[in-house]
């Protein structure tokens, strides 16, 4: 190890833009950053590669980063026996996809940090995760792995390159022989059960008293949640609500959520959702924001519209940028210590709250004793506000807004501390997402500064991650956007554009969903089998050029991609959009089978495709009361399946030189071209399942209609 004071000397990683890999830049170990230079130095000096990925807010990557990368003993090894690279998941989570699907192959589970040995030819022949320096804890050491696989690459050589072959091989699915037009002919149908099946499937591993799915760790995945509230809708099955609500009210009282700065963690390592891995990621609150936002829609409780609100606030003042656009991760670690930042103990409390520390800690489960290596972390688990307020002279009220204050209290304590570590690069695919999430929060709660967020972040990335060409980037960082977007910053984009449409009806909007969602089939759209390849025509070819469908800790891009489609097809009239869906429904129908419940956003889609069409179209001028009255009315109910435009009425109003909103919106609906104001006052025009009444122009009718399809 260098010593205390010793400069390190920077290696090529120096040059990247990636936090994860800059924070690697001063290591002993000679990286490379993913690409040909790399392999082509692995070629020349005929060694294996090296391939470690991780993410700059991981835990276990720092733990490794600290004990062997920094580590000159290991550095020498690899600079010599190795050519080594790093990748940042993150900016290239097509790398990450391949070789995640190696390790899960070879071993039978996945996580950060990946650790893959390769061929020059990019081959894998061997793969895992964290590695001690040394053999500990029932893992053999990296100095030891790397001794054996130095030995074997010297001495056994064609039995690793041959073992490459075959891995590669079953990566791309090609030993079972069968040709495309096999495959084909022997693909299922989609089968209609397979909601019923997914519901099913979630009841059994449902936790009736936390809430959740499944044993520990558990992780928030808020598109089963939104699977369960339209299943709800389209079944009228109380079960699948009671399990979706149940489970938000669980993480919302848990140690999972920050009480005191709000956001989410990005899992709980128990079943009562109490400890969390404390890393805070972007996709995670964008998509528990919406989930919440649906929950006050349907229930109409207001306690799910304040954790929205929360959330919302939290990556307002933490995590965005100057110009709008939304940074990716904060850290788990500060001062080297997973969760320091966010843990309290008594005495900390008391010294910034006084005499109202004792009822806030027993509120919040703080003791003594803690929760947490000897500290606490706030919760409202086993939390009775009632009993609390009674026992110390309040009434619920009164409990409700001083524990408001106490925490902004503790908020300002903890402000004070050394924070973790922001990973503040900017992804298309996670902004879309919460422009998402801010979009459809601004449209149910009337909320005009989430709208103004959503407006703001969306013009970072039409402004700054699309190219001349219109070809959309993956990442931008300190004023560089790099890397081609994948199909999930296509299809989470054009979702945002979507939500914020339905947010703001400015045509513009969802005239670039229309562009975005024409690029993407362009660029991704498998003609022959259907569905979406991950990676586009024009990007690096790697060893595979796969799809995904399953839903992750993000829902699949196909998926959410099918769920615009459908979209689409009910705001434009136009059929062609649908009928991709359709394909894609067909292309995945037998995976989804295998396991419907990991499909739950595909699910999503398809109850919308096999819904009764439903179309409100408002006409009306902007700022008039009843106008106004009706798109919020229509903004704010949960209706998951209907398609809403607003038309401007015509007007005499002066020429410009731009097209007019009423063109635009006619342009991409024709079908609503003959849809006017009603003598002269505001109209509804509502069609149902291919049938249109007659456009009423009275809340009362109004109210009728929306009751209709509920």
């Amino acid at each position: 190890m260098a010593g205390d004071g010793e400069l390190r000397k920077a290696n090529r990683l120096i040059h990247e833009k990636s936090p994860y890999l800059l924070q690697h830049a001063y290591n002993p170990v000679d990286w490379y950053p993913w690409g040909e230079e790399a392999f082509r130095k692995a070629a020349r000096e005929d060694k294996p590669v090296f391939l470690s990925i991780g993410y700059s807010t991981c835990h276990w990557c720092h733990v490794m980063e600290r004990e062997s990368f920094e580590d000159d003993e290991v550095a020498e090894l690899l600079n010599r026996s190795f050519v080594a690279v790093k990748v940042d998941r993150e900016e290239r989570p097509d790398v990450d996809h391949i070789y995640m699907a190696v390790c899960q192959a070879m071993t039978g589970q996945g996580g950060w940090p990946l650790t893959v040995i390769l061929t020059p030819d990019k081959k894998p022949f061997f793969a895992g995760t964290y590695f001690p320096k040394r053999t500990r804890y029932g893992r053999i050491g990296l100095m030891e792995l790397l001794l054996q696989i130095e030995r074997r690459w010297r001495d056994d050589r064609e039995s690793l390159e041959a073992f490459g072959n075959r891995l590669a091989a079953a990566i791309r699915g090609e030993e079972d022989g069968r040709s495309r037009e096999e495959r084909l002919a022997e693909r299922p149908a989609w089968d209609p059960a397979l909601a019923d099946e997914a519901f099913a499937q979630l009841e059994a591993y449902f936790d009736n008293t936390y809430g959740g799915f499944g044993r520990p760790p558990k992780f928030p995945i808020p598109h089963q949640i939104m699977f369960l509230f339209r299943y709800h809708r389209r079944t009228g099955n109380g079960k699948a609500l009671e399990m979706a609500v149940r489970t938000l009210d669980g993480m919302a009282r848990g140690g999972i959520r920050d009480h005191i700065g709000e956001g989410f963690a990005r899992y709980s390592t128990d079943e009562k959702w109490l400890v969390p891995h404390f890393e805070k990621m972007l996709y995670d609150n964008a998509l528990l924001a919406m989930a919440y936002t649906e929950a006050y829609q349907i229930t109409g409780e207001e306690r799910h519209a304040e954790v929205a609100r929360g959330i919302l606030r939290y990556v307002s003042r933490d995590m965005t940028g100057p110009d709008g656009e939304f940074h990716s991760a904060e850290d788990a670690d500060s001062e080297g210590e997973e969760g320091k930042f966010y843990l309290w103990a008594p005495d900390e409390v008391a010294e910034a709250l006084g005499e109202d520390a004792g009822w806030f800690c027993e509120l919040y489960g703080i003791t003594e004793k803690g929760n947490f290596e000897g500290r606490n972390i706030p919760n409202l688990i086993d939390a009775d506000p009632d009993a609390v307020a009674a026992k110390w002279g309040m009434t619920a009220e009164e409990l409700r807004q001083r524990a408001a204050e106490a925490r902004e209290k503790l908020f300002a304590r903890r402000e004070q501390r050394i924070r973790p570590h922001k990973d503040d690069k900017v992804l298309t695919a996670w902004n879309g997402l919460m422009i998402a999430a801010c979009a459809k929060a601004a449209a149910a709660f009337g909320d005009p500064a989430l709208e103004e967020a959503a407006r703001r972040a969306e013009a970072f990335l039409w402004r700054n991650l699309r190219r001349p060409d219109g070809r959309i980037l993956a990442r931008w960082r300190d004023g560089e956007a790099a890397v081609p977007g994948f199909v999930d910053d296509y299809a989470f984009y054009a979702w945002g554009l979507l939500e914020l449409y339905h947010a703001t009806f400015d045509p513009v909007y969802l005239e670039r969903a229309m562009e975005l969602s024409r690029e993407m089939l362009r660029l991704f759209w498998d003609e022959e089998e259907g569905g979406f390849h991950f990676y586009g025509s024009d990007a690096e070819e790697l060893l595979h050029r796969f799809k995904e469908t399953y839903d992750g800790a993000q829902p699949s891009g196909n998926a959410v991609a099918a769920a615009n489609f459908v979209r689409l097809s009910g705001l434009t009239g136009d059929e062609t959009w649908a009928s991709y869906a359709e394909r894609i429904f067909e292309a995945f129908a037998g995976r989804a089978a295998r396991y419907p419940s990991g499909h739950a956003m595909l699910l999503v889609a398809w109850l919308h495709a096999s819904a009764p069409s439903r179309e409100f179209v408002v006409v009306g001028k902007r700022g008039d009361p009843a106008t106004e009255r009706f798109l919020n009315g229509l903004q704010r109910r949960f209706l998951p399946e209907a398609a809403v435009l607003h038309i401007p009425p015509e007007t005499d109003g002066e020429a410009g030189a731009e097209e007019k909103p009423r063109e635009t919106i006619l342009r991409i609906a024709p079908y609503a071209r003959e849809y006017r104001l009603k003598n002269g006052q505001s109209a509804v025009y509502a069609c149902e399942n291919f049938a249109c009444r007659e456009p009423v122009c009275r809340w009362e009718d109004f109210e009728a209609l929306l009751d209709l399809g509920s």
